[in-house]
């Protein structure tokens, strides 16, 4: 199936779930982690600082993740086209759910409606404590690190904070995860953009939607483009738009 297809297919469906993933996102500026040129290929120690053991267990990662935090692209990152695409599909009324892998926050800086994004790795734009789980806004914990607190305990019970991400050893919130496997299961179209498919419990999302005309857009192959009825390369800021039903 070619573009036109897929558009044709978007456009008479009433229920499209999205999966979108590090890919959509490196065109606003924003480095993946697993691609050719992503942070842990260039640098495999950087995975220690999402790492929870590590993190809980060695002040000095902690420290070095508060500075990563402190310069990440998503402060100064501005949504693309293909996110903007994604906000035109929510105008159609077709849009099911967007669940993302990405923790920027972009899909709702573009317009998407933050109660149909799924965050199913969190988000960096909250902070919570390791200990109580209370949450604050993180640039108010940035605020304490510019002004000196190498790695800032939690004002409530002192505790160990980090970002509202989910690191390495942690569980995804068992709410989001359900929305996202009812999302996947109940679809008509599954679009899966910028993801490697290679990322569980993710990647299992396609498995549970096997009656949904899948359709991958990703720059490099998937695990899963056997099982598409569509596989589209190039730039995602370029194709995704081309697929959308214009209100």
């Amino acid at each position: 199936m070619d573009r036109d297809g897929v558009a044709a297919a978007i456009a008479a469906a009433d229920r499209v779930t999205v999966l979108t993933g590090a890919g959509i996102s490196t065109e606003s500026g924003i480095p993946d982690y697993r691609g050719p040129n992503g942070v842990w290929k260039k640098d495999p120690t950087a995975m220690r600082l999402v790492d929870i053991n590590a993190y809980l267990a060695d002040p000095a990662v902690r420290v070095e993740a508060w500075q990563e935090r402190l310069h990440h692209p998503a402060w100064t990152a501005e949504p693309g086209a293909g996110h903007r695409a994604l906000v035109d599909l929510e105008r159609t009324g077709k849009l099911h759910a967007l669940v993302t892998q990405n923790i920027d926050g972009l899909h709702q800086a573009a317009g998407s409606d933050p109660e149909l994004v799924l965050e199913l790795h969190g988000t960096i734009h909250r902070c919570r404590c390791l200990g109580c789980g209370y949450e604050t806004p993180m640039q108010t914990q940035l605020d304490r690190v510019r002004a000196g607190e190498a790695d800032p305990a939690c004002s409530r019970c002192g505790g160990i904070q980090r970002s509202a991400t989910v690191a390495f050893g942690q569980s995804l919130d068992p709410g989001v995860l359900r929305r996202a496997v009812e999302a996947a299961a109940t679809c008509e179209v599954l679009l899966a953009v910028g993801t490697s498919l290679r990322v569980q419990p993710a990647a299992r999302l396609i498995d549970l939607a096997p009656k949904a005309l899948l359709v991958i857009v990703n720059a490099e192959p998937t695990p899963y483009d056997h099982r598409a009825a569509a596989v589209l390369r190039g730039r995602i800021g370029e194709v995704l738009p081309a697929l959308v039903p214009s209100t």
